[in-house]
C-alpha cells in the first residue's frame, strides 16, 4: 500500500470541496482498503466522511431515509426497516460477515466494486481497472461473471446483495454535490452498464457525496423473498441472487417485484416478468411462466451457462417463498 494522508474534513462543503482523482473517500473501509492492498486504488490523500453523514433512520408517511453513514447491522435490525421494509434487511444479511457489516456503511455498500478476479489481479488485463487493456474474463474464467447486460469490453457482475432489494424497491439515491444542493437519483439510474467505458461504475455526480437512501413506502413488506445462490453458505458473493416481492390479493397478483445480483454489471431488474405476474393466481404454474420470461433475457458466456437453470430455479423458489414469508 503506498503512502497517503488522512484528514477529516468538517463540512460536507469542505468534502466535496477536497474530492479529486487522487482523493477517496473513506467510510467503513471495508472495500476501498483492500483496494488499497490490492495496488487497484492508490490514492494520495483520504477524506474521512464519518461524522459528516447521517447514521439515523428516518421514517415518514411516504417512506423511509437511510443515512448514508448508517452501518449495514445497524440498518439490518432496525425495527422500521424489518417491519416495513423486510427485504432490504433479509439482503443485508445474506451478505459479507457479521464484523463487515459491523463496519461497512449503506452508502458505501453503494460504490462497492466488482470482485471480478480479473480485476484484482494486476498482471491481467481488465478495461474496468486499466481501460483499454482488454477484458480477460470475456473469453477467460468466466463462470462468476455476467449472463445479461454486459459488453465486448467487461462480462463483471455488480457484488452487492443490498442493492438488489434497493432496485426491486424502486429507491432513490440522495446525493449532494459542490453547490450543496440535494438531488435524487433513482437506483435503476444509479448503477451504470458497462458499455464501452465500464471503468464507470455509477452516475455519481463527479465530486459529489451519497447522503442517504430513500425507499418510497410500499406494500411489499408481508410477501417477500431474498434468495442467495453460492458456492459456499458464508461470506461468499452470489452466483445469482433473487429479490422477490408480491402485493397479493388473496391469491390474486397485485403488483411484483423481481430483480436479480450476479447476472449483470449493475442490480437487474425484471420487467418484463413483472408485468406479466401482475393480476395473475399466485401458483406454480405462474411462477415458472415468470422465470421463463427472464431466461429469455439470458445470454450465456463459455463457462457460465449453469446459471441459465440455476436462475430460472432462484425465481421460482423465490417466488413460492413469498407465499410463507
Amino acid at each position: 500500500m503506498r503512502p497517503f494522508t488522512l484528514s477529516k474534513p468538517s463540512t460536507i462543503s469542505q468534502a466535496v470541496s477536497g474530492k479529486n482523482e487522487a482523493v477517496r473517500y473513506i467510510a467503513g473501509g471495508t472495500n476501498l482498503l483492500d483496494l488499497m492492498k490490492k495496488h487497484i486504488s492508490e490514492p494520495d490523500a483520504l477524506l474521512d466522511v464519518t461524522t459528516l453523514l447521517s447514521d439515523t433512520v428516518q421514517s415518514a408517511p411516504k417512506g423511509i431515509r437511510i443515512g448514508a453513514m448508517v452501518r449495514n447491522s445497524v440498518a439490518a435490525s432496525n425495527s422500521d426497516i424489518r417491519s416495513g421494509f423486510p427485504l432490504v434487511a433479509k439482503a443485508i444479511l445474506a451478505g459479507a460477515s457479521p464484523q463487515i457489516r459491523n463496519m461497512a456503511s449503506m452508502g458505501g455498500n453503494l460504490l462497492q466494486r466488482t470482485r471480478c478476479p480479473y480485476f484484482y489481479d494486476i498482471t491481467m488485463p481488465c478495461n474496468k481497472r486499466k481501460p483499454g487493456s482488454g477484458c480477460g474474463a470475456k473469453d477467460g474464467e468466466n463462470r462468476m461473471s455476467a449472463v445479461v447486460g454486459y459488453s465486448e469490453h467487461c462480462v463483471a457482475v455488480h457484488p452487492s446483495d443490498l442493492c438488489i432489494a434497493l432496485a426491486a424497491l424502486d429507491a432513490s439515491v440522495i446525493v449532494t454535490g459542490k453547490d450543496q444542493k440535494a438531488i435524487a437519483i433513482p437506483f435503476k439510474d444509479f448503477h451504470r452498464l458497462p458499455g464501452s467505458t465500464p471503468e464507470k461504475d455509477n452516475n455519481l455526480p463527479e465530486n459529489a457525496i451519497i447522503t442517504s437512501i430513500d425507499i418510497p413506502a410500499n406494500a411489499f413488506n408481508k410477501n417477500y423473498a431474498y434468495l442467495k445462490v453460492r458456492d459456499r453458505d458464508s461470506y461468499a458473493f452470489a452466483l445469482v441472487s433473487v429479490a422477490a416481492a408480491l402485493q397479493l390479493d388473496g391469491l390474486r397478483i397485485r403488483e411484483a417485484r423481481l430483480a436479480s445480483g450476479g447476472v449483470a454489471h449493475k442490480p437487474w431488474r425484471w420487467y418484463e416478468a413483472e408485468q406479466f405476474l401482475k393480476g395473475k393466481e399466485a401458483t406454480q404454474a405462474t411462477f415458472s411462466q415468470a422465470a421463463d420470461i427472464v431466461i429469455k433475457e439470458i445470454k450465456p458466456l463459455s463457462n457460465n451457462g449453469f446459471k441459465l437453470p440455476m436462475l430460472k430455479g432462484a425465481i421460482e423458489v423465490a417466488l413460492q417463498n413469498c407465499l410463507t414469508a
